[in-house]
């Protein structure tokens, strides 16, 4: 009765419904880790229009103020005049960042560490020749080269587009902007501007 029941080959107590359903959604997202890494080298590009109150407007700048406080900006973050015209073209190189390329390896080592336990349990009974049951863990060391990919790819060049314009009355001063998402999102924080059709709400500490 003792070898009877040795033998017995394992049985799951999980649902193989729920299983194969949870399967299937991780085999469905894991593509975007690999989608993520590769978007980690380039520039996520948006174009983007702000105001500013105008030389007619109370406490409002005029346009050659405003176009003096964007060209200091870009030179403070080592961007230089690449296009002048109607719309400047600012260019500036991005340096690899160490803390970016060892968020890139910690996801990956996440995702296939998941992608290691359910192989895990899928191919639980699997033997391969020489090597015997497979250690699907080990996929884990792949992680760094997450990393050295995007280490590898080297600094990046960013061009940032300007437009700078004023309305018929000099009320409100328009700045269009188009480049790194990341890049606008600090540019219109540090000059204190209101993205067109916005309205700025002041906080409750003032």
């Amino acid at each position: 009765a003792v070898e009877g029941s040795a033998s017995t080959s394992f049985s799951p107590t999980y649902s193989n419904a729920s299983y194969y359903t949870t399967l299937a959604l991780y085999v469905a997202s894991f593509p975007g880790l690999w989608s993520q890494i590769k978007r980690s080298t380039k520039a996520k590009v948006k174009r983007k229009t702000y105001v500013s109150a105008g030389e007619a407007s109370k406490d409002g700048k005029e346009l050659r103020q405003q176009a003096g406080e964007i060209m200091a900006y870009m030179k403070a973050n080592n961007y230089e005049v690449a296009e002048a015209g109607e719309t400047i073209t600012f260019r500036g190189l991005v340096a690899r960042s160490t803390s970016q390329a060892f968020f890139l390896t910690f996801c990956t080592a996440l995702g296939m560490a998941s992608l290691a336990l359910v192989l895990q349990i899928q191919f639980q009974d699997l033997v391969l020749p020489v090597i015997g049951s497979p250690n699907w863990f080990l996929l884990c060391l792949l992680s760094p080269y997450a990393g050295i990919y995007y280490w590898r790819s080297g600094d990046r060049v960013d061009d940032m587009k300007v437009k700078l314009a004023a309305n018929d009355d000099d009320t409100f001063n328009e700045i269009t902007i188009e480049g790194n998402d990341e890049e606008i999102e600090r540019f219109w924080q540090t000059l204190e501007l209101t993205e067109k059709g916005m309205v700025k709400v002041e906080g409750i500490l003032g």
